[in-house]
């Protein structure tokens, strides 16, 4: 079962793309966090949606917003994809311990090996005030991240 709204994000640390680490606790106090699991790099619809998220200006735009992906792929794949589509944003490796970090927002699909593509908003404080959980095949669209993120106030 995934996190539920209100209540505390899970902290975690893991590595980005660059191989440096990010732990999310460290975020408190300085932003919101958008959080956006999916299945694999390199795929037609995970790169989709960042690219999406990278087009909409999310991230520039002002918001005061973070926007970390975060798949079980290795780190070395994660920086491939970025610098192959400019991801201007941090992708974290859950690679190891195996979707751990997945598997504490409850989407983790252990039958598969990879997390479905679910994506939480969570504020300064480090609580969730947003998620959508989708499977695999279902893309999500970046204006349902906007109105989240207009909802924060």
């Amino acid at each position: 079962m995934t996190v539920a709204v209100g209540s505390p994000a899970p902290d975690f640390t893991v590595k980005d793309h660059r191989g440096e680490e990010v732990t999310l606790s460290s975020l408190r106090g300085q932003m919101n966090v958008l959080l956006v699991f999916y299945p694999f790099a390199f795929s037609g619809i995970c790169t989709g949606e960042l690219c999406a998220i990278r087009d909409d200006g999310l991230i520039s735009g002002g918001e005061g917003v973070r926007v970390m992906g975060i798949s079980c792929d290795p780190m070395w794949s994660l920086r491939a994809w970025a610098e192959a589509q400019g991801y201007d944003f941090s992708l974290l490796s859950d690679f190891w311990p195996h979707g751990a970090v997945a598997q504490s927002y409850g989407v983790f699909l252990p039958d598969l090996g990879f997390a479905t593509r679910g994506s939480f908003l969570i504020d300064h404080a480090g609580i969730i005030r947003w998620r959508v959980v989708n499977a695999p095949g279902e893309a999500r669209p970046t204006g349902e991240y906007r109105e989240a993120l207009a909802a924060l106030g």
